[in-house]
């Protein structure tokens, strides 16, 4: 277990950084061609293949600075992509999902996307919506949900959806989640689930990474 999933590990049992303002910079996690930006309270985390000493050099703080387009950028490169600032949550597997495996959409833009940070990834769903479940940042499980057609939003279906994605995750196992802010609606269904807040994440593709 590399030192970010030791990190993600630890925030699903309840134990976070210590909220002393500290950078901490550790190695990209593996096997994806991903870096990242994890910020906590009052303290982040930065896994990149850039030296410590260079990132611990520019001009950033763990209150917010970290997460500054300026700072991105220089972590990316100018070719490389810097994905959204994202909420991260977890809660645990339950091991108990019932739908049927969906692989006639994986052309749908939610799956595309999902690949594109994540391995493993299977897709599960019904007249509903789909839901995607796969390794990403650090190996972890994650999950992600979508409404499908004419499926009326605010009915309570999306909130299904996100109880259902859990039990493709083995029992017990943290499962996480990564919701836009602004996302106001998404943010409140993953929570009424049982997902808990740890912090928020900039994922990022360096374009010294690209093969």
């Amino acid at each position: 277990m590399d030192e970010l999933a030791e990190i993600f590990q630890a925030t699903a049992d309840g134990k976070f950084p210590p909220a002393d303002g500290a950078i901490v910079v550790v190695p990209p996690p593996t096997p994806l061609d991903l870096e990242a930006v994890v910020e906590f309270t009052a303290s982040a985390v930065v896994a990149t293949s850039l030296p410590e000493a260079d990132v611990l050099a520019q001009d950033v703080d763990a209150y917010g600075k970290i997460v500054s387009p300026d700072f991105l950028r220089w972590l990316t490169g100018p070719d490389g992509s810097i994905g959204c600032h994202d909420s991260v949550l977890v809660r645990r597997g339950t091991g108990r999902g019932n739908l049927s495996v969906r692989a006639d959409l994986d052309d749908h833009p939610r799956v595309t996307a999902a690949r594109k940070r994540r391995t493993e990834v299977t897709v599960y769903g019904d007249e509903r919506g789909l839901i995607t479940v796969g390794r990403g940042l650090a190996h972890r499980w994650e999950v992600s949900v979508e409404l499908l057609g004419d499926t009326p939003p605010g009915e309570g279906t999306g909130r299904a959806l996100i109880a259902e994605s859990v039990g493709y995750v083995p029992d017990g196992e943290p499962v996480f989640a990564s919701v836009a802010p602004g996302n106001a609606a998404s943010l409140r269904a993953f929570l009424a689930c049982g997902f808990t807040p740890i912090g928020a994440e900039v994922v990022l593709h360096p374009a010294r990474l690209a093969r």
